[in-house]
């Protein structure tokens, strides 16, 4: 990814994300992930059935990469991997929620001045002028 999509104070949403993981990646649905103890929304991803079955046995967040097309375990390049403490679904079961809890106390590949991951939702929208504000630089 690139410095400026993660880091940068441009607004550059991607209108096509759910249309191109859908052509990649078939079966799969949308994953809302929150902190258990925060109940902060850490980041939304998505499963499919091997990805859920694989959290589920594991109790680790396991998603499916829509990028890459292949599992991926959150975190386990940075070492921020995440236990998954309950799945929940939605009345219509094409979401899931994952409360899961950090395994180092820390969530975000990405690092603030300081050195320290941040949350993922780090950034937030001006509506006046449409520019990002960091939140935790």
């Amino acid at each position: 990814m690139s410095k400026e999509l993660e880091e940068g104070l441009t607004l550059q949403l991607d209108w096509n994300k759910l249309e191109k993981a859908s052509a990649q990646s078939k079966g799969i649905i949308p994953v809302a992930v929150q902190h258990a103890d925060t109940k902060e929304v850490i980041l939304l991803a998505y499963t499919n059935e091997l990805a859920f079955r694989k959290s589920v046995e594991a109790r680790s967040l396991v998603l499916w990469s829509t990028s890459r097309n292949e599992l991926w375990e959150k975190g386990k390049t940075s070492g921020e991997t995440f236990d998954l403490i309950e799945a929940r679904v939605n009345c219509e079961q094409n979401s899931l929620l994952y409360v899961v809890r950090p395994r180092r106390g820390n969530i975000c590949h990405t690092k603030n001045s300081a050195g320290q991951p941040r949350n993922c939702y780090y950034r937030k929208v001006n509506f006046e002028t449409l520019a990002l504000e960091n939140m935790d630089p």
